[in-house]
C-alpha cells in the first residue's frame, strides 16, 4: 500500500508526536540527575523490520535515528502482548546497545494479536557495576569489566515484571535505586507510545500504520540520496588521531575514505588502527556493510543540514553503506571493552568533516573540539555510594564558511543538556567555583571556532573519587580549515597554582581529598579562513566579551585594541600596521604544531602499510605489535614528542627506525602466511 502524501504527512507528524511525548514522560519520572537534567536517553518507534520510523526532534539523543531493534528482538524468540525486552550488550544486540551503562528496552506493540511496530527507549545508567564506579574506564581492556552483560531477555512478561531478572539488575550495581526508578520511567514511556500508537491506529487503520512504515522510510532515503547527490562526486580521504589509548603513549589512528556518486555515499575505514586493549573501541557490526549510528552520525548531521525539513527516521542512512575491516577500532570484536566509545565516534565525525568537507567546503566546519567528558565524582554517604554526572564537559563546534562555531556547545555525537550548578551542588558534595567559557581557546579565524569551556569545583568530602572518562584532545588539536587555525587543547589539572599541583592526561579513577580543586578546560573548535581577513569589529566583539583576549587580538588576528575609559577600542593605526604584515600561511598552524611534527615522522603512506601489515597478524597480537613498532620510533625522540619539536637529525633518525620496523613486520608476516599456506 502507497499511501498520499497528505496522509503520509498527517501519521508521520503524529508518530514523532507520539515518540516526543515518551521522551517527555521518561524524562519528567526519571531518577537519577544524567537522564533528568542531562537528557542522555531516547525514545523511538520502529516498524515491524525493526528500523526507527519515528524519531523526536527537540528532545533526548538525537544522533540513534539510524539503530535498528531487529537483532535484539531475534536474539529474545517470539513475543507476546505485555512482553518488554530489556539489553545493554552490544554485541548480542546488534549494537543497539554501544555499550554495557546504556540500558535498552524494547516493547512489542500488537494490533489483532500481529506485531504492528515497537516502542524503544534507552537511557545512561549512573552504575551498572564493574571494575570502577559508574562502570566506565578507559583502561578496561575487556567488556567483562564494564559491568553487568544483559543479553536481550524479558524484564516484563505479559504485563508482570520479571522478579530474577530485577534481582540480578539491583545486585550488580553500585546505584539500584536510581536504576529502578529510571527503568519505571522507560516502562512509563513505553506505556506512553502504546498508547499512543492505537490512538493513531484507530483514526487511520492498521493497514495505514503499516503502510506508513514503510513509506516513511523509504520517502526519507529519496530525500537523503538527493541532499547527498548535491556534493562534488569523488574520493575523498582524511585522517584523524585519538591522543592515545590510555595503556600507552601511542596515538590511534582513523582513517577514512569518502566515495561520493550520484547520492550514493561509501565509507571506507580501512588504514583504521586494530581495536585495542583499552575500552576505546566501537562494537559497530559495520562487516556486513551496515552504516552503524556511532560510525555514521556526522552525515546524518550533514543530511540534515542540506535538507533541514527531511523526516527522522532510518531511511536517513539508506544511502549510506561502510566497509569497516572486522577487528578494527571501529569495527571491534568481542571481548573488546568499549565504554569509552564515544571519544572514538568523535574521532570519526572528525574525520568524516575533513573527509566530506572536501567535496562540501563551503557547508562542512572545522574540527570540532572533539571530546565529550562527563565528569563523575563517586562519593559514600550512610545510605551507599552516591555515583553521579557532575557535567557532561564538551567544548565549541567548529567554524564553517559564513559562521562563527558555537560557543561551548558541541551536539556532534549528542545533544546533551548541562547540568543546572545549583542541582549539581544539592545532588553531589562539590562546591563549583567556575563553570564559564574558556577564553582564547576557539581556533583564530576569518570565521572563529567555538571555545572551550571551564569547570573548577571544589571537593567537599574526604573519600571523593573522580572519573573523566573520554578525556580527549590533551595532544592534537582540533584542527582549522582554509587557513583557519587549530583550537586550544584540554587540559586537567588539580590544585592549579599551588605547591600540590598536578597536571593530569588521562584519567582512571583519581582519589581526591576535602578541598582539592579540580579544574577541566575543554579544547576549542577549529578556526576557518585566514584570522587576519577577521573584521576588526567582530574581534572587538570577542574581546568585550571575553571570550578573545586584547593580547591574543593582537597575536591572533593583527587587531589592536587599547582599553579606553569607555572600554575597549581598535587602535586603528597600529591594526593596520600589523595587519599589513600578516604571517604566512603555515599548515602547523592549521593543524597544530604537535599534529604537524607527528605528520612529519609518521607521513601516511608508510603508516598504511603498517597498519595493513598488522591486520596480516592473528588478531590477539595486533595491538601489541602495533605499540612496539610506535615505541621503537619514538625511542628515536626527544622526551615528550611530539609537544616537544625533533631536531632534523631526531626527525631523520626515527624515519630511519619506522622503515626498519615496517620492513621488519611486513616480512614477519609474509613468512607467516606462507608458512600457513604451506600448513594447509
Amino acid at each position: 500500500m502507497r499511501l498520499d502524501p497528505v496522509t503520509l504527512e498527517i501519521i508521520g507528524n503524529k508518530l514523532g508526536a507520539l515518540t516526543e511525548e515518551m521522551c517527555l514522560t521518561l524524562q519528567r519520572t526519571s531518577r537519577s540527575l544524567y537522564v533528568k537534567e542531562t537528557a542522555d536517553f531516547a525514545c523511538a518507534l520502529a516498524g515491524p523490520d525493526g528500523t526507527f520510523t519515528a524519531y523526536p526532534r527537540g528532545i533526548g539523543v538525537s544522533g540513534f535515528v539510524g539503530l535498528e531493534v531487529r537483532t535484539a528482538v531475534e536474539q529474545a524468540g517470539p513475543l507476546s502482548p505485555g512482553d518488554v525486552l530489556i539489553t545493554n550488550d552490544p554485541y548480542h544486540s546488534g549494537g543497539l546497545a554501544t555499550h554495557l551503562t546504556d540500558i535498552q528496552l524494547i516493547e512489542p506493540y500488537f494490533h489483532d494479536g500481529e506485531v504492528i511496530g515497537y516502542g524503544w527507549a534507552f537511557i545512561h545508567c549512573s552504575d551498572i557495576g564493574g571494575r570502577v564506579p559508574s562502570s566506565l574506564s578507559p583502561t578496561n581492556d575487556e567488556i567483562y569489566q564494564e559491568g553487568l552483560r544483559i543479553p536481550p531477555v524479558r524484564l516484563v512478561r505479559a504485563g508482570e515484571r520479571v522478579p530474577e531478572v530485577a534481582a540480578l539488575l539491583a545486585a550488580n550495581s553500585r546505584t539500584p535505586d536510581a536504576n529502578e526508578g529510571d527503568l519505571r520511567a522507560m516502562l512509563a514511556a513505553l506505556r506512553t507510545g502504546r498508547e499512543r500508537l492505537a490512538a493513531v491506529v484507530a483514526a487511520h487503520g492498521a493497514d495505514g500504520v503499516r503502510a506508513a512504515h514503510a513509506d516513511l522510510v523509504e520517502y526519507s532515503a529519496g530525500k537523503a540520496t538527493a541532499a547527498l547527490a548535491g556534493l562534488r562526486d569523488g574520493e575523498y580521504r582524511f585522517v584523524d588521531l585519538l591522543d592515545d589509548d590510555a595503556v600507552s603513549p601511542v596515538p590511534v589512528r582513523i582513517s577514512v575514505t569518502a566515495h561520493l556518486e550520484g547520492g550514493r555515499l561509501h565509507l571506507d575505514f580501512t588504514g583504521s588502527d586494530p581495536q585495542v586493549a583499552a575500552a576505546f573501541n566501537i562494537a559497530s557490526h559495520a562487516g556486513s556493510g551496515r552504516a552503524h549510528a556511532w560510525i555514521t552520525t556526522r552525515v546524518l548531521a550533514l543530511i540534515c543540514t542540506l535538507d533541514p525539513e527531511i523526516p527522522l527516521n532510518g531511511g536517513i542512512i539508506r544511502p549510506i553503506t561502510v566497509t569497516a575491516p572486522e577487528g578494527s577500532v571501529v569495527n571491534a570484536t568481542a571481548p573488546a571493552a568499549v565504554g569509552i566509545r564515544h571519544a572514538t565516534a568523535s574521532r570519526v565525525n572528525d574525520a568524516l568533516g575533513g573527509a566530506l568537507g572536501q567535496a562540501a567546503r563551503e557547508v562542512l566546519p572545522a574540527a570540532s573540539s572533539g571530546l565529550v567528558v562527563p565528569v563523575v565524582v563517586a562519593e559514600q554517604r550512610a545510605t551507599g555510594q552516591n555515583v553521579q554526572v557532575l557535567e557532561p564537559m564538551v567544548g565549541g563546534t567548529g567554524a564553517r564558511y559564513g559562521a562563527d562555531g558555537v560557543d561551548g556547545r558541541d551536539s556532534g555525537i549528542s545533544n546533551l543538556s548541562n547540568n543546572p550548578v545549583e542541582t549539581v551542588e544539592t545532588e553531589i558534595g562539590v562546591r563549583v567555583l567556575r563553570y564559564a567559557l574558556r577564553p582564547d581557546s576557539g581556533g583564530p579565524g576569518r570565521w572563529r571556532g567555538g571555545t572551550g569551556l571551564e569547570l573548577s569545583f571544589e571537593v567537599g568530602s574526604d573519600d571523593a573519587r573522580l572519573l573523566a572518562r573520554g578525556l580527549e584532545r590533551l595532544r592534537f588539536r582540533p584542527w582549522g580549515v582554509a587557513g583557519g587555525r587549530s583550537g586550544a587543547p584540554a587540559e586537567l589539572v588539580v590544585n592549579e597554582g599551588t605547591p600540590g599541583e598536578r597536571r593530569l592526561g588521562k584519567i582512571d579513577v583519581l582519589g581526591l581529598a576535602r578541598g582539592d580543586v579540580v579544574t577541566l578546560r575543554t579544547s576549542g573548535a577549529g578556526g576557518y579562513g585566514d584570522p587576519f581577513d577577521r573584521p576588526a569589529e567582530e574581534v572587538l566583539a570577542d574581546v568585550r566579551r571575553g571570550v578573545v583576549s586584547v593580547a591574543a587580538a593582537r597575536r591572533d588576528y593583527g587587531v589592536a585594541v587599547a582599553v579606553t575609559a569607555h572600554g575597549p577600542a581598535v587602535d586603528e593605526a597600529e591594526t593596520g600596521r600589523l595587519r599589513t604584515a600578516r604571517p604566512p600561511a603555515d599548515r602547523s598552524a592549521e593543524v597544530g604544531p604537535e599534529r604537524a611534527a607527528w605528520d612529519a615522522i609518521f607521513d601516511p603512506a608508510p603508516v598504511d602499510r603498517l597498519v595493513a601489515a598488522l591486520f596480516r597478524l592473528p588478531a590477539a597480537r595486533r595491538h601489541a605489535r602495533r605499540v612496539a613498532v610506535y615505541t621503537a620510533v619514538l625511542a628515536a625522540l626527544p622526551a615528550g614528542f611530539p609537544a616537544v619539536a625533533a631536531t632534523p637529525e631526531e626527525g631523520a633518525a626515527a624515519r630511519r627506525v619506522l622503515a626498519a620496523e615496517l620492513d621488519r613486520l611486513v616480512a614477519e608476516t609474509t613468512d607467516e602466511a606462507g608458512a600457513a599456506g604451506a600448513a594447509g
